[in-house]
């Protein structure tokens, strides 16, 4: 391939994609769009998780957590009891709130590293759980809360507010809420992208592999730490407040320990670093599970949900099924579905030049102006 074609081929590579994708609320049913959406709001999650476990090396079980706090701050700053705000200040809000709830726990995950950064995580799942169990004001408790739609422009992103039709096909809440979700997740992927290219991700990496040798290098190890863990739980909180869209209503028991679990696994499957990974992983331990349910009588050893036989259900039966993909993983795919495609479809490269036949000289060796053929010692 040509120096010239690359260019093409590369937004050839981005834009057909994203034509499909803007596509297909025109094709697909409203169950396969709300999978979607569950779909990228996990893999906004997973990029953040990505860049604080994957690229940064720093252990974190209470990133459910940080869903959370955006979820519940959206509904509380967009609703009633709330300010009220209008929903893309009460999204902004949120983020800022996940963030600022990830720079308290920052100077814990700027000290601590690895197992142990692990299990102070974890306690904030059950900090959080209790709070938003205790919290009615603000969280509505067991029963949790609606969440209020988003309006942008004038354009409320739910079913029932107006007509809209687009080419003959009636655009609902999961039509609309598809854009904007498509619209979230580019910002993420190409903000993250550009983070790990840039000098942040180099010394983050660095920070990785050695922390002596970040720190000799320059690299405050502290301070990237610190801010990896407020990048990600941004990211997190950003993950929350599309959750909470596309569920239309939030209850505590969602965002427990298991979620923090399915993400790890997430980036694990996907492969830890990786952008797209991150998003392939999301897509895959999301949407298993929903597929399985909707053809559960069509599998076999699978039952339909809320069987009352004590079979093994699509939800059992998908953690069973990506719990057997980290194995394999970890064992023959140590850089998950990234390196493996990566492995199958390898880039186009430049052919090498053939080298020049052998003659007995070696290359010529310029001194001042004039160049000297020296000849090869040939041992007898």
């Amino acid at each position: 391939m040509s120096d010239a074609a690359k260019p093409l081929v590369r937004l050839a590579g981005i834009l057909v994609p994203l034509l499909v994708l803007c596509a297909l609320p025109l094709y697909l049913e409203s169950y396969w769009l709300r999978i979607g959406l569950f779909s990228m709001a996990a893999a906004i999650g997973a990029i953040g998780l990505t860049l604080l476990s994957g690229t940064a090396g720093q252990l974190s079980m209470g990133h459910s957590f940080f869903l959370a706090v955006g979820a519940y701050g959206y509904v509380y700053f967009s609703g009633d009891p709330g300010p009220g705000l209008p929903p893309v200040i009460a999204m902004v809000l949120a983020v800022l709130l996940a963030g600022a709830a990830g720079g308290l726990f920052s100077p814990v995950a700027g000290r601590v590293k690895g197992m142990y950064l692990g299990i102070a995580t974890l306690a904030l799942v059950f900090i959080g759980h209790h709070l938003m169990l205790t919290m009615d004001g603000v969280t509505g408790g067991f029963n949790g809360r609606s969440v209020a739609p988003m309006e942008i422009g004038g354009l409320v992103l739910d079913a029932g507010q107006d007509d809209l039709t687009v080419m003959g096909v009636p655009f609902g809440a999961e039509e609309r809420l598809w854009y904007f979700g498509l619209l979230l997740l580019a910002f993420t992927w190409f903000t993250a992208r550009g983070l790990l290219r840039g000098r942040p991700g180099r010394a983050l990496v660095a920070l990785r592999d050695s922390e002596t040798a970040a720190s000799v290098m320059g690299v405050p190890v502290a301070r990237y730490r610190s801010s990896a863990f407020v990048v990600s739980s941004m990211y997190a909180g950003l993950a929350g407040v599309l959750l909470a869209l596309s569920f239309r209503r939030v209850v505590p028991d969602y965002f427990g320990l298991v979620l923090s679990i399915d993400y790890l696994a997430m980036i694990v499957i996907g492969g830890l670093g990786s952008v797209a990974g991150a998003v392939a992983g999301a897509f895959f331990v999301t949407a298993l599970p929903l597929v399985m349910a909707k053809y559960a009588d069509q599998l076999p050893l699978v039952a339909a949900p809320g069987s009352p036989d004590g079979s093994l259900g699509p939800t059992e039966a998908s953690r069973y099924l990506y719990g057997a993909a980290i194995v394999v993983v970890l064992l023959w795919a140590p850089d998950g579905l990234h390196g493996l495609v990566r492995r199958l479809l390898p880039r186009a490269r430049p052919t090498p030049a053939t080298p020049p036949p052998d003659t007995g000289l070696a290359e010529p060796v310029t001194t001042s102006a004039v160049p000297v053929a020296t000849v090869k010692e040939h041992t007898p």
